[in-house]
């Protein structure tokens, strides 16, 4: 089939998705924003819609033992492998209405796609909504993914508990409806022995393709990420007027040089062509104690350190460390830190990105490389050994935020590639 018979297939599908952008910001509106909440209410609403509007089309619908989406599109020769596509349906608390829910509806538009067209595919083609992706609810992340990959530790089922509601993801998770005893047994619904290939479709969550002025990207990577989730810079609370500069042990300044040090690394590794992104999104004095006529005792804080290169990460864990001690040392200040936490890069399959340049070429489609910052449920399906790709989409105003502005025209753009791509995959 020529590139150009399916694109017409895409556009006559893509008031579908227009349809069903519309309704799931209608129905899981909050105040602020948009509110899809891991494994609760507007998650639920998101999920029965699409396996509504699936069933619509003509498409198997099932769940998993997780909880999972699964639309399902035959294979004339269906011999166990199958390639999938799809994202996340829940989102962040007043977050926006397409990270995640783009590449749901895009896998589901692609499906409809190959059957306006007439087309046949070798294997099965599932589009996938996977649960519990964002990390705000249960401060753990890809739930839904992990559990699909049989890689979801069970002790975490026992003890994340959701930060509103304060009950387990067992419960929650109970109260969907997912079978906790296959979870419990790291049972895989997704091996990735049985998945050919997984492509996402995602908005972008930064300003590199606005700044560039490119609708669409190839993503190369996924950052991992070295991260410590809590610390704290313990000195000694003072009279700010009556002790020296020699005689303190200052908590504030001792961060102020921390923080210092750790920005100097970070050029200086990018002087060498290293990637890597740093943050301090935590930095603060205890607001019952601190004072203007107190030298400050306590400064708690957090970071949260990714790149695409597992070695960068290695150096920049050993010099926070090091550098921690050598400041302890020479201001009198304990700096405490909680074990670093690790999610390793997800590299995406160059055969897939290589078919997407051809397809972005078939269709005239301008498009970049470029790598992402934030994690997917692509990265899982990447390092589970699954042969992954990404297309980005162009989203001014960035992510977790209620002014996503992902447009139509980008989003068909975006979707023309994805199912292209999924086409050449299955057949």
């Amino acid at each position: 089939m020529s590139a150009a018979a399916l694109a017409k297939a895409v556009d006559d599908v893509v008031p579908i998705g227009a349809a069903l952008f519309d309704e799931l910001a209608e129905r899981t509106r909050d105040t602020i924003g948009i509110t899809r909440a891991s494994y609760g209410e507007g998650e639920q609403i998101a999920f029965d819609l699409l396996a509504k509007t699936g069933r619509d089309v003509g498409f198997d619908v099932s769940r998993d033992h997780a909880a999972n989406l699964i639309i399902k599109r035959r294979g004339t020769e269906p011999n166990g492998l199958g390639v999938l596509s799809g994202s996340h349906l829940d989102s962040v608390p007043s977050g926006g209405n397409f990270d995640g829910a783009a590449g749901v509806v895009a896998a589901l538009l692609s499906l409809a796609a190959f059957d306006r067209a007439g087309l046949k595919t070798k294997h099965d083609v599932s589009a996938v909504g996977f649960r519990g992706e964002e990390s705000a609810w249960f401060s753990i992340h890809h739930i839904g993914s992990r559990a699909a990959l049989g890689l979801l530790p069970p002790e975490e089922i026992e003890t994340a508990r959701r930060f509103d509601s304060q009950r387990t993801l067992a419960e929650h998770m109970g109260e969907t409806g997912c079978d906790l005893d296959l979870l419990r047994c790291r049972h895989a619904s997704m091996p990735a022995k049985r998945v050919k290939a997984y492509v996402e479709l995602h908005i972008e969550q930064g300003p590199v393709l606005v700044h560039r002025k490119v609708p669409i990207g190839i993503v190369t990577g996924i950052r991992g990420n070295a991260r410590i989730r809590k610390a704290r810079c313990i000195g000694e609370y003072a009279h700010s007027g009556a002790v020296p500069r020699d005689m303190r042990r200052d908590a504030v300044m001792a961060m102020a040089e921390f923080v210092h040090a750790a920005d100097e690394e970070w050029a200086r590794l990018e002087a060498q062509n290293r990637d890597l992104v740093l943050t301090f999104g935590k930095l603060h004095t205890d607001t019952a104690l601190h004072g203007h006529n107190k030298v400050p005792g306590t400064v708690d804080f957090v970071v949260d350190a990714r790149s695409h290169q597992r070695d960068t990460l290695d150096d920049i864990e050993t010099f926070l460390k090091r550098k921690a001690a050598e400041i302890e040392s020479r201001r009198g200040v304990q700096i405490q830190m909680s074990p670093v936490s690790r999610t390793p890069p997800a590299i995406m399959d160059e055969s897939i990105r290589s078919l997407m340049r051809r397809n972005a070429g078939d269709l005239n489609l301008h498009v970049m490389d470029i790598a992402s910052g934030g994690g997917h449920d692509a990265g899982d399906f990447a390092n589970a050994g699954v042969p992954s790709g990404m297309v980005f989409v162009r989203n001014p105003n960035g992510s977790h935020n209620p002014d996503e502005a992902m447009t139509l025209e980008d989003f068909t753009q975006g979707l023309k590639l994805l199912a292209s791509t999924l086409a050449r995959l299955a057949s």
